[in-house]
């Protein structure tokens, strides 16, 4: 809109789909943007958790089975590409840091050997897929009205539950968004 300051957005922020984005792949959902740049934008949506645990898509890596559990959905495009988030206590060579120690991909085998050596504190989370914006695209979006750019939240990406995180980072926006946090993904139903 004319007048109104462009809203920045950067590798670790949020996307929070607002209440009136309708688009099925998107709604309700958190996306972690995981590269953002004049060639366009790259983000996992972090609460979509599926059925499928990591043994069922990744049989080979059982350093990773206990670590990941189940796989998550991490958007529409190239969903039979996986990858992996991770906040483990060493470095994984290749990985691209994302925000606050959490990192995307690297070598598979090092991050096996990682997690099946690792701490407790280490988080691991396998995605399907990706959210994916060409140049402009994201920005037409955010112009639009359908994104609320929040920065990243490391307990939100490796929540235990991801099925309530668009509710709760509602209510935590207070005014008018506390109401949405009830919202059926399909107003119709309500």
């Amino acid at each position: 809109m004319a007048g109104q300051e462009e809203i920045a957005v950067t590798k670790g922020s949020f996307l929070v789909a607002s209440p009136h984005l309708r688009d099925p792949n998107f709604c309700q959902t958190v996306v972690l943007i995981c590269e953002h740049g004049s060639g366009g934008s790259l983000g996992l949506v972090v609460n979509r958790r599926t059925e499928h645990h990591i043994m069922d898509v990744l049989p080979q890596t059982s350093g990773l089975h206990e670590r990941a559990g189940l796989v998550y959905s991490g958007g529409p495009v190239q969903k039979d590409n996986l990858l992996i988030l991770h906040r483990v206590g060493r470095a994984v060579p290749e990985s691209q840091p994302i925000f606050d120690g959490v990192c995307l991909g690297g070598d598979l085998t090092a991050l096996e050997e990682v997690s099946s050596e690792g701490e407790q504190t280490d988080l691991v989370r396998v995605y399907m897929g990706y959210a994916g914006w060409a140049p402009g695209q994201l920005q037409f979006e955010l112009s639009g009205g359908s994104w609320i750019v929040l920065p990243a939240d490391l307990r939100l990406v490796f929540a235990r539950d991801p099925h309530q995180m668009w509710a709760n980072v509602m209510r935590s926006l207070g005014l008018n968004f506390t109401l949405y946090a009830t919202m059926p993904p399909d107003p119709h139903m309500n």
